[in-house]
């Protein structure tokens, strides 16, 4: 196995071997062995977690039954069928609901951050992302409007994924400017999604339950693709479809934990969410995919590669610079043609004024500790680590580009500004928007000296 030809060492983890590859300088960044297999495991993750072949899986429809996870609903049993959708996986899973169920889908609209002009009978918006605006607000209400039409002789089929949480942007007391204001603070004080998201279910009448409520008393199906560690459905786009556990009382902890009161936000601005478990008994939800799908391909790809392959972590947190340090560590100690998966997501403390996100900051605080034969990267799921790369390479190639160029990683450390370190160098994975999210990749290697 370690002499195979490029060609066929990319053939082994693809499922159609006519595919192109998803990422698009592939055979720029390919220029190694061990990095050709790298870009073949990462690829291999992408792959597993496309939007439209999930839904293709996961929908099955016979005649005029569809199946769920062994749940069956006769479409011909209600008046109207509805598709609403919200977050980085709306759009394609609207495209492949369209071809599944045609004519039978009676309205729809979903809010993205992308769109095309592939639809036909489903609404498609495009919101702003990371932080809210005005756009999401009106396209927020758009989707409650639609909810609010349902009856209880009505099918809604409610698509839920990561990004959804800014999008659902329907305040209360406060503004979009308010809100981004909180939101950028707490990114900036290193919150976890699981606080994050505890705060937004109690600033939007769109989070928290409040879609699910909206659509009572229809039968309403959630379909959620989680993009948090641990897989928490509570936690995926701020639970628009689930009675939220959470209280009002635990959104205001966070918000005093990390002292929210100095981002000029009101503490006064939270509000209750809907625990009236009646709303809710109309409704089902269902996790479709999960971090752990695009791990289970890697490992599956790693080890037709040749590699000894272990999944070590599916919920992986903590901050980005000091967790790109441990992987190093962690591989150093394995044998040669090991491979590392890990899924999560991890946080940045943002003291300096560079640019980049998560994923580019570990691969680079990696970096100054990486020795010949190892390798690391981590890959935002969506494609986008707030900037146009998904996440850097971290191995002796990149360092060596950065020694020529007299670039130090701990420079751009002390700066956040992890993007401009991979961009000068062009050691950027580039995808664009994969139309999928569920958090992080990340890839430790071992290869041969």
């Amino acid at each position: 196995m370690r002499r195979l030809r490029r060609s066929y060492v990319i053939l082994l983890c693809m499922e159609d071997n006519t595919s192109l590859h998803l990422i698009k300088n592939f055979d720029e960044l390919a220029t190694t062995p061990a990095r050709t297999s790298l870009l073949t495991i990462a690829e291999a993750g992408y792959r597993a977690i496309e939007t439209t072949k999930v839904i293709r899986d996961t929908i099955i429809l016979a005649g005029d039954t569809i199946t769920i996870q062994g749940t069956r609903y006769v479409l011909s049993e209600f008046e109207n069928v509805y598709v609403l959708g919200v977050g980085k996986c709306a759009y394609d899973s609207a495209v492949e609901l369209e071809a599944l169920l045609g004519d039978r889908i009676t309205d729809g609209v979903i809010v993205d951050v992308r769109t095309d002009n592939a639809l036909t009978r489903i609404r498609s918006y495009v919101g702003t992302h990371p932080y809210p605006s005005q756009e999401n607000i009106t396209y927020a209400h758009e989707l409650l409007l639609l909810a609010e039409k349902a009856t209880e002789h009505d099918l809604v089929i409610v698509v839920v994924s990561g990004g959804g949480s800014t999008l659902l942007c329907q305040p209360g007391t406060h503004t979009f400017v308010d809100e981004t204001g909180l939101v950028q603070y707490l990114f900036k004080a290193g919150a976890t999604i699981e606080e994050l998201n505890t705060i937004r279910k109690h600033l939007s009448k769109a989070r928290g339950g409040h879609i699910a409520t909206a659509a009572n008393p229809a039968t309403v199906i959630g379909l959620l693709f989680s993009d948090v560690p641990g897989d928490d459905m509570k936690t995926i786009a701020s639970s628009p479809t689930l009675l939220d556990k959470s209280t009002l009382e635990d959104a205001r902890a966070v918000f005093s934990k990390y002292q929210a009161e100095n981002s000029d936000f009101s503490i006064e601005h939270l509000f209750e969410t809907p625990k009236d478990e009646h709303l809710f008994s109309r409704v089902r939800n269902f996790l479709i995919l999960k971090n752990a799908t695009a791990l289970e391909a890697m490992k599956t790809c790693a080890e037709n590669l040749g590699y000894r392959a272990e999944i070590k972590e599916t919920k992986l947190q903590g901050e980005a610079r000091v967790v790109g340090e441990e992987l190093v560590h962690m591989i150093r100690s394995a044998r040669a043609r090991t491979v590392y998966l890990y899924g999560g997501e991890t946080t940045v403390t943002i003291t300096g004024p560079g640019k980049g996100g998560r994923n580019e900051e570990l691969s680079l605080a990696a970096l100054s500790l990486i020795e010949e034969d190892e390798l690391v990267v981590s890959l935002a799921s969506d494609g986008r680590d707030n900037t146009e790369y998904a996440g850097g390479i971290a191995d002796k190639y990149t360092r060596g580009k950065a020694e020529d160029a007299h670039l130090k990683p701990k420079d751009f450390l002390y700066t956040n500004d992890s993007y401009s370190f991979f961009h000068t160098l062009q050691q950027g994975i580039k995808t664009g928007y994969t139309g999928a999210n569920v958090a992080d990749l990340v890839i430790a290697m071992k290869h041969e000296r």
